[in-house]
């Protein structure tokens, strides 16, 4: 079982003109099976509870929790998160110069799972995980995500999930910038990590296409640094009908 618990959370950015207020208090449950949808305008805060929950420097939790199967994250490093089962596919997937695919994965794995995984059985894995991604053999020798295009850059993401198979994933707007191919091969890798039944995924869109390739268990709305709206897929569809507006509207009301 895989259970991500965000209670009260509270984060600031860190800028150069110091600390600014971005989450203002986000209760959310991702159960074991579950797949949540978080929607929202551009800097309601989407992406700042991504990498408050994975423990990027720049965001400071201020006050709150967050807990993976009863586990305290916020006590923990980044490294810690992960092998703990925390994963973050990014929204812009950082290149790493001189480092083959093939060396990143088998090195995430073996830190992960605290021994090298063995090479006739891994090498296999990683082909026919890259394969179903529609990724071809030659893409493990290249250096991590330099050169590679947007929809390689996401595909990769999504090849490291069903490889390191964590307890919960967080997605952060994984379907940006993707063709209609791209995107449903990535959704693909989505739900065959989802079905396993006993796996956490948050979702962080800004749109609902995604969502007619991968069904979501909740859908959240996100304004100003709260949860504002949730509900199940009908949530998404009244989203792409009507957009934010009135959602920003009443937000601005209550300030």
């Amino acid at each position: 079982m895989s259970n991500l618990v965000i209670s009260d959370l509270h984060v600031d950015v860190l800028t150069e003109e110091g600390p600014k207020q971005i989450l203002k208090g986000v209760d959310l449950t991702v159960n074991s099976g579950e797949v949540h949808a978080i929607m929202g305008p551009n800097g309601s805060g989407k992406s700042t509870l991504a990498y408050a929950i994975a423990g990027h420097p720049k965001y400071e939790i201020t006050s709150g929790s967050v807990t993976l199967d009863g586990v305290e994250l916020t006590d923990l490093t980044v490294d810690e998160r992960a092998r703990q089962g925390l994963f973050l596919a990014m929204q812009y997937p950082v290149e790493v110069p001189g480092v083959s695919v093939a060396n990143f994965l088998r090195t995430a794995k073996t830190a992960l799972d605290g021994k090298a995984p063995k090479i006739r059985t891994w090498v296999k894995d990683v082909e026919n995980v890259l394969n179903r991604m529609n990724l071809d053999s030659s893409f493990s020798a290249r250096s991590v995500n330099e050169g590679f295009s947007g929809g390689e850059k996401k595909r990769h993401e999504i090849a490291q999930l069903e490889l390191l198979n964590p307890r919960a994933a967080i997605l952060d707007e994984t379907d940006s910038g993707l063709d209609i191919d791209a995107l449903r091969i990535v959704s693909e890798g989505v739900n065959r990590y989802s079905a396993q039944g006993d796996r956490a995924v948050m979702l962080i869109t800004h749109y609902t296409r995604i969502l007619r390739y991968i069904d979501p268990t909740f859908v959240h709305v996100f304004v100003d640094g709260r949860v504002v709206d949730q509900g199940g897929r009908e949530l998404a569809d009244k989203l792409e009908a009507e957009g934010y507006e009135a959602y920003v509207k009443a937000a601005a009301a209550n300030v």
